[in-house]
């Protein structure tokens, strides 16, 4: 299927265009995703050891919208803040003892998870192909899901930070994915695919 081809070649979807921007203007940007980031990382349910959080639904946003390596900057920025002692982690919670804690591997993989959902979009998985769309969101979540579980399996064992720190996140993986993909969606101007899809 010719559609899906990955193209090694400039973005075919980019919705800010911000890589065309100068760099003030990315500046911004970076300062305007931590925010959301930031935002959204407020909303979380508590659970033990790991609380559910709008964390990753930012995550993968901000790597679709803001392609692979501004998107990556981004929220290796929002870390970098949270580390330092903003309150700009789940919750409000900051300081570096976060990453080190249960949740260390979840946070260290979301840089990794924005890029990969940035150059998957960059690729046609994007707001033009909405089912594209929601399966680099899906691969992303699952991506955290495995990152996070791994380093948590270290500190509890591998079957507590399955039952833990895995499966009760794999629906809500499933309907933030599906929230990414509709938002994405509402970026997609009418304009035709420059990469002839």
């Amino acid at each position: 299927m010719t559609d899906i081809a990955f193209s090694p070649s400039k973005p075919s979807f980019s919705p800010l265009r911000l890589q065309t921007r100068s760099y003030a203007w990315q500046a911004a940007a970076v300062v305007l995703g931590t925010l959301f980031l930031a935002l959204l990382s407020q909303i979380e349910v508590p659970m033990v050891p790991v609380p559910v959080t709008m964390q990753t639904f930012a995550v993968t946003l901000v790597g679709a919208l803001y392609g692979w390596r501004l998107g990556a900057m981004t929220i290796i920025a929002w870390l970098a803040e949270g580390a330092v002692g903003f309150p700009v982690l789940s919750g409000g919670a900051a300081g570096a003892s976060y990453f080190v804690g249960a949740t260390g591997g979840y946070l260290f993989a979301f840089p990794l998870v924005g890029a990969l959902v940035g150059w998957l979009a960059e690729r046609g998985w994007n707001g033009n192909r909405v089912l594209l769309a929601f399966a680099g969101m899906v691969l992303g979540n699952l991506a955290c899901l495995v990152l996070g579980t791994a380093w948590l399996a270290v500190m509890i064992g591998l079957e507590q930070a399955i039952a833990f720190g895995f499966l009760p996140f794999l629906v809500g993986g499933l309907l933030k994915s599906a929230l990414g993909a509709a938002t994405l969606k509402l970026f997609w101007s009418n304009k035709a695919d420059p990469a002839g899809a």
